[in-house]
């Protein structure tokens, strides 16, 4: 992969154009031209995606979570609309576990996702929280079963 001669520092390049930098740092990195790379932009870059990955396994778990409680304490209410919620961040979900850290992670935070499902379900519903279990009901390899 050959791109472009830069004329921008790569430093600078960050902070102007994300994608292009990291077009440039795959291409430093496959060409093995390791002193070149961005370090500093590199790590704090890698360090985000670290981030916002467990952002997203905490936010899909939540998103989960809030529609196994309508979907158990409004049986009368069930669509398919909320079927099709619960098997999508099912499957997001297990594709984001594949890794183990991540997995890990889900284990960790499964009582703060349902602390926050708890209280946006309560919302959605009208019910009151106190209608929910205190603590999370189901076991994570149940929230991530196919039924």
């Amino acid at each position: 992969m050959v791109g472009p001669k830069l004329t921008v520092p790569l430093a600078q390049l960050y902070l102007e154009d994300e994608t292009a930098w990291l077009d440039e740092m795959a291409r430093l990195a496959g060409e093995r031209r390791l002193a070149e790379l961005d370090i500093e932009h590199l790590s704090e870059f890698l360090a985000d995606m670290s981030r916002r990955d467990r952002r997203e396994v905490l936010s899909r778990l939540t998103t989960l979570l809030v529609h196994l409680l309508k979907w158990d304490y409004q049986p009368a209410q069930q669509s398919n609309s909320w079927r099709a919620t619960i098997v999508h961040q099912r499957h997001e979900l297990r594709d984001l576990l594949e890794s183990g850290t991540l997995l890990n992670h889900a284990r960790e935070i499964l009582d703060r996702a349902y602390e926050r499902a708890l209280q946006q379900a309560a919302l959605e519903t009208g019910l009151e929280e106190a209608a929910f279990p205190p603590s999370c009901p189901y076991a994570l390899e149940n929230v991530l079963a196919e039924e």
